[in-house]
């Protein structure tokens, strides 16, 4: 080959991993404890009454139309066991307070081995993050679970964190605002956690107002309407939050700070069981609990689909990737968290 062809191959080489970075906001999302059987399979059929169903990428997009028309389509998701591709907690104990410590601080911690309303001895990439200039007073953190602001260690971390029932008073205290609160504080059901509906509605009307360059949103009724054997309610629970993603999507790109330059971060805290009986469970003595999902979709993450045949990824690197989205090194601050995936970013 002559020289001047290498030369041009090496500059061309040089222009295409030199694309500009865009990503300068993320949404990271959760849902608490929905299977990854439903996510990649649909309803299941050993849980349902009528064994007539469509193919499984037929059911799988009846559940979740914005996952699988909008994210997987233009973004990448992990985590389909059937077709090579394993996502999966590395804290062992397959419950919630480990598996969101593992997501936002990017590693396993023997301290944390319950779900009581213990601070975070660990400082998440939302802290870490919100420590930098650029970020400061940018982050914000909004919850179905009473308990994320434990999770979060709120009265340290120095950003807006709302969860359980608690009213969100960080002004202005629109009337909009002022009505979810007062609606949270009279429809209580469960002990520590109101329906998703509030926090959703309050962290996009937060969102609105404030324009956060990072907001976390935890919800919860696919977990709790599992651990009570609702299957009806449990997938009517996870399409909504399909809906509330597809409303948060098109709502950034309404708005010229995040249009075009935001990364939407979408996975789960820990699976569950199998079908008939131990879908309703997870945890340590649940070995299939473990297996989670993951997604992604922005302007820095390239239309890979559903990856199949593909290395592991893990919890623990969400962190990192989060971080490195927004062209930060979490993983040179804290060298024990899990690396960013790779695939991910440009």
């Amino acid at each position: 080959m002559r020289p001047r062809y290498i030369a041009l191959l090496a500059a061309f080489a040089s222009y295409a991993g030199a694309q500009p970075h865009k990503t300068e906001n993320v949404l990271l999302v959760m849902t608490d404890g929905l299977r990854w059987q439903e996510v990649f399979q649909g309803a299941d059929a050993a849980l349902m009454d009528d064994k007539n169903h469509e193919v499984a990428a037929g059911r799988r997009e009846a559940l979740l139309p914005f996952l699988w028309h909008v994210v997987a389509k233009n973004g990448q998701i992990y985590g389909n066991r059937t077709l090579g591709s394993d996502a999966y907690v590395t804290n062992g104990l397959n419950f919630s307070y480990p598996g969101y410590n593992e997501t936002l601080s990017g590693f396993t911690d023997p301290r944390i081995h319950s779900n009581d309303k213990v601070a975070n001895p660990n400082v998440t990439v939302l802290e870490w993050l919100n420590q930098k200039p650029a970020y400061r007073g940018k982050v914000a953190a909004f919850g179905a679970w009473g308990v994320i602001s434990w999770i979060v260690n709120a009265s340290r971390a120095g950003f807006v964190v709302n969860s359980g029932y608690e009213p969100l008073t960080a002004p202005p205290v629109t009337e909009r605002l002022a009505l979810l609160n007062r609606l949270k504080d009279e429809t209580q059901i469960w002990e520590d956690e109101p329906f998703d509906s509030f926090p959703f509605h309050t962290a996009l009307e937060y969102l609105k107002l404030h324009h956060p360059r990072v907001l976390y949103l935890s919800l919860g009724e696919t977990d709790e309407w599992a651990h009570r054997g609702d299957y009806a309610l449990y997938l009517r629970s996870a399409h909504r939050v399909d809906q509330y993603l597809k409303e948060l999507w098109e709502t950034v790109q309404s708005i010229d700070q995040y249009r075009g330059k935001t990364t939407l971060i979408f996975l789960t805290d820990h699976g569950r069981g199998q079908a008939p009986v131990e879908w309703k469970s997870h945890g340590e003595k649940i070995a299939d609990s473990k297996f989670i999902w993951m997604a992604f979709l922005g302007p820095d993450t390239r239309a890979l689909g559903e990856r199949t045949k593909v290395a592991p990824v893990t919890q623990s690197q969400i962190a990192a990737t989060l971080a490195a989205l927004l062209g930060e090194d979490y993983t040179g601050a804290v060298p024990k968290a899990g690396k960013p995936i790779a695939d991910v970013l440009r």
